[in-house]
């Protein structure tokens, strides 16, 4: 979701900032950007250890999806070829499934924003025991649609979700945005959302986890 469909990151990024300011501590763009695609709860314990913000870390989750959720219903921003891609599969009747280690109730928020029935299956970060980089929400989300990882094309932005959906078996596609991946023997990477299309997906499928673009 963050960074993939939506380009919520500046919003966290500010969030922490805000937050490791009102406790006088210390936070540079770097250490933000070292969070993306982390479990909240981590990104929590980092900024209390690291940041100086002196809050059990899951009060520091609560805060920052406050502010987040607060910053996204006034815009939510789209990432480029989000909206199209995901009308495209739906009216091709791909079954879909959004894996975020963002909570539900920020999930929800963009979710009441597409059309009904964009997103069969919605798997969060508050309903899993181990995130991302661990492969569990990538399995829980192929579980609940009712297929093999491998017959899914995960789309990741960051490092620690390409490597949770390689890590369940998926077939990856890589769009970075605010953080660099690598490439990487049968990863795609790409530029943007706007150069995926069904067709190319259902060739990437066809070919199978690892086996490149």
């Amino acid at each position: 979701m963050d960074g993939t469909l939506v380009d919520t990151e500046p919003y966290w990024f500010a969030a922490e900032h805000r937050l490791v300011a009102e406790f006088n501590g210390s936070w540079s763009d770097e250490q933000a950007h070292a969070l993306v695609g982390n479990a909240l709860p981590e990104s929590g314990r980092i900024l209390r250890d690291v940041g100086g913000v002196q809050l059990d870390p899951a009060e520091i989750v609560e805060r920052m999806l406050d502010d987040v959720i607060a910053a996204a219903r006034h815009k939510m921003p789209w990432r480029p070829g989000a909206i199209e891609l995901l009308a495209e599969l739906r009216q091709a009747g791909v079954p879909c499934a959004m894996v975020t280690m963002s909570y539900a109730r920020l999930a929800s928020a963009l979710v009441a924003q597409l059309p009904e029935g964009a997103f069969d299956v919605v798997v969060t970060g508050d309903e899993v025991a181990q995130g991302k980089p661990h492969p569990e929400a990538y399995l829980t989300a192929a579980a609940r649609l009712g297929v093999d990882p491998a017959a899914c094309v995960a789309i990741e932005d960051s490092p620690t979700g390409v490597a949770s959906a390689e890590a369940a078996g998926c077939v990856v596609v890589a769009v970075p945005h605010h953080v660099g991946i690598d490439a990487a023997p049968g990863r795609t990477v790409l530029a943007g959302l706007e150069e995926l299309t069904l067709d190319r997906l259902e060739r990437l499928v066809n070919a199978g986890p690892r086996a490149g673009p």
